[in-house]
């Protein structure tokens, strides 16, 4: 144990004197009057990109185990990394979670919520750590860590600052206060006093008790170009004092688990209990093996494009969910639950591997869904989705917002058969779009007979009953000594210019007889 540094010496190494002593910050942040059990989670993005799916689905798992147990979800936007931010991300991350309708109890007590603006905080508690001797500032340059990391590599030693390679471990006082009146700046690192060759047991919800070699790496606690914390030091801070009792992250973050415990240690703190849950995988089409989504060539890697395509949140959500609690499915199946927010999630039975997100099963789930909405909710939200992504197709809808649910509206009235042919808002006004003349597209290859669909106009009536209607198709199919479904098959591509629809009744009704005439007219003159 090195000899710790006075409060002088600790604020110019920290460019100021600390606002703050861990008493007033346990004070500022008290423990959370919760009840017994209650989860306090956090979803805790940084701001470097879009939203990913992965993201959505640690959220979503964030978001209903705090939920479920009358606790507390909090959004923390973690914007140290300044050099990876992107403009917007945020405020993308933000919209992801107001669209997925993930309500966030970010309260004026525990904030600020994004990282930037705590900074305070962090001086505070690091200097806690100079005046007990468990960090001390470090001068090395780049330049000097990329030499080190270089020769470590030439002698086959793990890469990083620790021990013989840790220059700066047992600097003297004098020797800080000759650096910082060069001009030099120094980081801020903790003084490890991990052993690799002893074990740490970290306990985890989904994996129980995992031991790990102890981290004796003296890693970056606050960095010397904006003195802003690192990601392993912030969580660290903003976990305990903001009272995260559940960290929900991906298997990525294993590695960094006996770190993790070894500062709560260090501070005297009670780790919350972490969930490590498997990453969203993908099986790759062309190789047939499992990988990760990739942000590059996988478009449904990014939660935007759900969105965009017009794939109803509540499936997404659905899926994902499945994922998570392998037995939703079943549950809901027998009639035992109706969403996902009836059923308990229970971390130890989240997947430690094997999440594959399938868009084909994504799809069975959306199917499902839309199928048992009322034709109301279902043309408000196709109008709603036209209206933010298709500026063409709303002005469409807008003409005659009538005509739309009531083309929706043709095989809903039956509860016990549910059409299966619509999965996304988008798809569902491609599904429709030959109800629109502009998008009709007349069926070229199809040999029809013109002497059916000249006896067919006619006798045709508008104000036919269903009924009086097939009776007619009959008549013309004995007559021309051909079967009742060639004479509708023939009226259903000259209608529509596809084989496959629905109701070929209620579509003319839809329609109106104006086009349905003319549509067969075009192709009788």
């Amino acid at each position: 144990m090195r000899k710790g540094l006075s409060a002088d010496l600790i604020a110019r190494v920290l460019g100021a004197a600390p606002k703050y002593t861990l008493a007033e910050l346990e004070e500022k942040f008290p423990p959370r009057n919760l009840p017994d059990g209650a989860f306090v989670t956090r979803f805790s993005p940084s701001p470097t990109g879009y939203m990913h799916i992965g993201g959505l689905y640690m959220s979503l798992i964030d978001y209903k185990l705090a939920k479920q147990t009358d606790g507390l979800f909090i959004l923390r936007i973690e914007d140290t990394d300044t050099k990876r931010m992107v403009e917007d991300a945020a405020k993308i991350i933000i919209d992801s979670m107001n669209r997925f309708g993930f309500e966030y109890n970010n309260d004026d007590v525990y904030g600020p919520y994004y990282q930037s603006q705590r900074r305070d905080i962090y001086h505070s508690v690091a200097a806690d750590l100079l005046a007990r001797g468990l960090a001390y500032p470090c001068f090395l340059t780049a330049d000097e860590m990329a030499r080190i990391r270089e020769n470590q590599k030439a002698a086959g030693f793990a890469t990083g600052i620790y021990g013989e390679f840790a220059r700066d471990r047992d600097i003297t006082d004098d020797e800080i206060i000759r650096r910082l009146d060069a001009g030099e700046v120094p980081s801020v690192r903790l003084y490890s006093t991990g052993n690799p060759e002893q074990r740490i047991f970290c306990k985890d919800a989904v994996r129980g008790s995992i031991g790990f070699p102890e981290n004796n790496e003296d890693i970056v606690l606050i960095k010397s170009n904006d003195g802003l914390p690192t990601y392993h030091f912030a969580h660290l801070c903003d976990d305990h004092f903001m009272r995260i009792t559940h960290v929900v992250r991906g298997a990525e973050w294993l590695p960094s688990f006996p770190l993790h415990i070894q500062l709560f240690r260090m501070m005297g703190w009670v780790p919350p209990l972490y969930i490590h849950t498997s990453t969203i995988d993908k099986i790759d089409p062309d190789t047939g093996k499992q990988r990760k989504l990739s942000k590059r060539h996988d478009p449904e890697a990014n939660v935007a494009f759900f969105l965009a395509d017009g794939w109803p949140v509540e499936a997404v959500l659905e899926y994902l969910f499945n994922i998570a609690a392998s037995g939703y499915e079943e549950a809901k199946n027998k009639g035992q639950v109706k969403n996902i927010w009836e059923y308990q999630l229970r971390p130890k039975k989240i997947p430690m591997s094997g999440a594959l997100f399938d868009m084909k099963k994504l799809e069975w789930w959306a199917r499902e869904f839309i199928g048992t909405l009322p034709v109301d909710e279902l043309a408000r939200r196709v109008r709603d989705w036209a209206n933010e992504y298709d500026p063409v197709w709303a002005a469409r809808i807008g003409d005659n917002p009538e005509y739309l649910k009531n083309i929706l509206a043709i095989e809903r009235d039956n509860p016990k058969r549910i059409r299966k042919d619509f999965i996304t808002w988008k798809q569902t006004l491609d599904e429709v779009s030959y109800f629109w003349d502009d998008l009709f597209a007349p069926n070229t290859e199809y040999a029809f007979n013109l002497d059916l669909l000249r006896a067919f106009l006619d006798g045709f009536d508008i104000c036919d009953d269903k009924d009086t209607w097939w009776n007619k198709i009959v008549a013309i199919a004995a007559a021309a000594g051909v079967k009742n479904g060639d004479v509708a098959m023939n009226l259903r591509v000259a209608v529509t210019g596809r084989t496959n629809t629905p109701d070929l009744y209620s579509i003319m009704q839809v329609m109106g007889a104006e086009r349905v005439v003319a549509r067969i007219g075009d192709l009788i003159k």
